[in-house]
């Protein structure tokens, strides 16, 4: 059974950082690409950052460029994303997904598991 948890979210102020783990059990980690999606109150789940099984390629929001960095370790079926110089708009329900293609696609129904989230909070 596939499991994704979350951790590191928080209450942070704007202009502060915060790094979230996803840390995944199951060999097959390594062939996965990963997600990392937002969801903030009245909200649809939005794209945040991907990357792919390997880690060479990543991707990310238009939002969140240059302010995020998505990272993997695949020895120890780790991801993680890197959150600096947040802001009020950041705050939300923070989630890994893992594809199994080895992908890490923008569309959230790409995606074959899902952890259960984290809370980011960014006051001004």
């Amino acid at each position: 059974q596939v499991q994704l948890v979350e951790s590191g979210g928080g209450s942070v102020q704007a202009g502060g950082s915060l790094r979230l783990s996803c840390a995944a059990s199951g060999r097959d980690f390594s062939a996965w690409g990963v997600g990392w999606f937002r969801q903030a109150p009245g909200k649809e789940r939005e794209f945040v950052a991907g990357i792919t099984w390997s880690g060479r390629f990543t991707d990310y929001a238009d939002s969140v460029e240059g302010r995020f960095t998505i990272s993997r370790d695949n020895a120890d079926n780790m991801a993680y994303l890197q959150m600096d110089s947040l802001k009020p708009e950041d705050t939300a329900v923070y989630y890994c997904a893992a594809d199994k293609g080895g992908w890490a696609t923008t569309r959230h129904t790409e995606y074959h598991y899902w952890g259960q989230g984290t809370q980011v909070t960014v006051s001004s």
